[in-house]
């Protein structure tokens, strides 16, 4: 996406939204805006499935985390290694370059644009090892498939979904 910005252009808009939703970036999903960090966005969610073994699109638990929620749980209670595939653990991987990985992409799909590195940032961060790591701030789109207790116009309760984006309530004309 970062190909569709101009030379100088950091950021442009667009009313035509095309991808994969687990993918996108909360400004281009829900306001059509995309910039470099739009790219770094989807780079974290992909790290984050290599990490964990898990795909984010059909990642979906009972307690309502999406695959970046379930990370952040995870992260935010001392349980990273939690959300590492086994298959990595072996004598080729450390857990402290697992943990680091789980950093970067946590930085990587962090909610406000501002606050996500650039691509050059993430590239630093990969290859070397001595390169500062911040702390991550909450990811976008953590919790789905919240149910919530609506009435409508006919008086009947009905369930209607929340994602933290959008509320939905399907009623007949």
């Amino acid at each position: 996406m970062a190909r569709i910005c101009g030379g100088n252009e950091l950021q442009a808009n667009t009313s035509r939204i095309v991808g994969t939703y687990g993918y996108m970036s909360p400004e281009y999903a829900i306001q059509g805006i995309f910039s470099i960090k739009s790219d770094v966005f989807s780079f974290g969610v992909l790290l984050l499935e290599i990490v964990s073994g898990k795909k984010t699109t059909g990642f979906y638990r009972t307690d309502s985390l999406t695959l970046l929620g379930y990370a952040w749980d995870l992260w935010t209670s001392n349980r990273t290694l939690e959300l590492i595939d086994p298959i990595l653990e072996d004598e080729y991987s450390s857990k402290h370059m697992l943990l680091r990985y789980v950093n970067i992409a946590l930085l990587c799909v962090q909610e406000s644009a501002d606050d996500r590195p650039t691509m050059n940032e993430v590239v630093s961060m990969l290859t070397d090892e001595a390169a500062a790591l911040f702390p991550p701030k909450q990811p976008a789109f953590s919790y789905v498939r919240n149910t919530v207790t609506s009435t409508s116009s006919t008086g009947k309760t009905e369930d209607c979904s929340i994602n933290q984006v959008t509320i939905s309530l399907l009623e007949a004309r």
